[in-house]
């Protein structure tokens, strides 16, 4: 059975709307998780990242199991807590986040009395990370991470998910995430983070990673995503209606490798990552009751 290590920051969600909140769980390595594992049930996909031992890591933890995600790897420390943000919508469906992470527990992944420890990493056959999953961690457990995946063979896949407020300036964000690109084996860039991230223009970031010629997908929205390390020509529909996108990309991720490790086609990937984010935007928050995605 093909094993998956999704590796990030799981938080609560606040979703507001008018004067109510809706709370939940998610985190861009969780959501694409969940809807890997809804896409491809066969698959196993467990959860790394710490949590704290106060109650709202209790809830994170089981909202997770929930999701059939396993938690084996989603260690607790002692007088801490996890990360919260509140998601604001705009009428178009644009959204713009408000949070309170900098204290959280997932900051202290890898860490051991020893130094750094990613042997957990070697029993699966693919490590997901996004930007966010690394600009959380200090610079030396970035780097080592960068050092030990160098000298393993476990595919990765990754997603830059630039956040500028996570980083300590754009040079280290470059640094790092070029960094990440060139290890990538299935790379699942976003056309707008990569622009702001390294001042390009479309065309520019596009011929950039065809460059490069790793296999992946080129997100651009409602345009639907560029084929990467393989050409293939086919349009996609842009969604009925959006009416938030958080997740759309997160989404995106775990349709397309929910399809590609399932054995399936470049081409029948790339409609598989769009289908599912044409269909997460359609619904507020992250993460869309499994009933609603059919």
């Amino acid at each position: 059975m093909t094993k998956v290590a999704a590796v990030g920051e799981a938080m609560i969600e606040l979703s507001l709307q008018s004067e109510i909140a809706q709370v939940g769980v998610a985190g861009d390595s969780l959501n694409t998780a969940i809807y890997l594992k809804r896409a491809a049930p066969q698959i196993d996909v467990d959860y790394v990242t710490c949590l704290g031992d106060d109650p709202f890591s209790d809830q994170i933890e089981s909202f997770i199991a929930s999701q059939k995600i396993g938690t084996a790897q989603c260690h607790r420390i002692a007088d801490k807590s996890p990360g919260l943000y509140a998601i604001t919508t705009a009428d178009d469906g644009e959204r713009s986040f408000t949070y309170w992470r900098s204290a959280s527990a997932a900051r202290e992944m890898f860490k051991s009395d020893q130094g750094y420890d990613f042997s957990a990493l070697e029993q699966y056959d693919l490590v997901y990370l996004s930007g966010i999953s690394v600009a959380i961690l200090p610079d030396p457990v970035r780097r080592a991470l960068l050092a030990w995946l160098a000298d393993t063979p476990v595919k990765l896949a990754y997603d830059s998910n630039y956040r500028p407020r996570l980083w300590e300036n754009v040079a280290t964000a470059r640094d790092i995430t070029a960094a990440f690109w060139r290890r990538a084996d299935i790379c699942l860039p976003s056309i707008d983070d990569e622009m702001v991230l390294f001042d390009e223009t479309a065309a520019a970031v596009t011929t950039r990673f065809e460059k490069l010629g790793t296999k992946g997908a080129l997100k651009r929205g409602a345009a639907g995503p560029v084929s990467l390390g393989e050409r293939v020509s086919q349009t996609f529909d842009a969604a009925a209606k959006v009416v938030d996108t958080t997740a759309a990309g997160d989404s995106f991720n775990g349709g397309y490798l929910a399809a590609l490790l399932s054995g399936q086609s470049q081409a029948e990937a790339l409609c598989s990552g769009h289908a599912c984010a044409s269909r997460v935007v359609q619904f507020r928050g992250a993460i869309v009751p499994a009933e609603e995605q059919r």
